[in-house]
């Protein structure tokens, strides 16, 4: 095999591109919305919509959480992508339905030092350049909510964007609007 020296790059990197619709191929696999094992001991539904900037679910998303289990444990097995119907993976990957809807069967995080518990979050959707970094944070310890770095450098409003709201069942609910009125906070990190 030869290979070509092509010496210095000559141009700017290439603009990212719009993602999606999305294709399974790549994307799916089995139980990829169980990160804890359906109806297993602590094991809740967190669940939400994705609205776009008119308000409009969007079907065709893309919604990945990766948290602590209850105890703030970080699952460190390799293997996330196989689901052995019992482990705790951390790990999650759910498309959204045609109502904009997702769900996963996961556990409430614990904290892992000591701040307020949140599950990590990535989204892609129709339109956007590039995938959107956010958290959900568990409504309940008002005293870590308000201690934590994040939370306590935003206003009222744009803070109530990363709390999720608990249900009568104890599991969670939490919706990510991208632009316009009640727009999720999303975070940045430096390339």
């Amino acid at each position: 095999m030869s290979r070509i020296d092509l010496g210095e790059k000559t141009h700017a990197p290439t603009a990212g591109q719009t993602v999606g619709p999305f294709f399974k191929f790549g994307l799916e696999f089995d139980g990829m919305e169980q990160v804890a094992f359906p109806h297993s001991p602590g094991a809740i539904v967190l669940g939400g919509t994705i609205y776009d900037g008119e308000g409009q679910p969007i079907p065709d998303g893309v919604v990945e959480i990766f948290g602590a289990d209850a105890d703030g444990s970080v699952p460190r097995a390799r293997g996330t992508l196989k689901r052995d119907g019992h482990s705790f993976t951390g790990y999650g990957r759910a498309f959204t339905n045609d109502e904009g809807h997702f769900e996963f069967w996961t556990r409430n995080p614990g904290s892992i030092r000591g701040e307020a518990p949140f599950f990590a979050v990535v989204l892609w959707t129709r339109g956007l350049p590039n995938k959107l970094h956010t958290r959900i944070y568990l409504p309940e310890d008002a005293e870590r909510l308000a201690a934590d770095p994040l939370l306590s450098s935003l206003d009222e409003a744009d803070r109530a964007t990363l709390i999720a709201r608990r249900t009568p069942e104890g599991y969670l609910e939490h919706d990510f609007r991208l632009q316009g009125e009640g727009e999720t906070v999303f975070l940045s990190y430096p390339s």
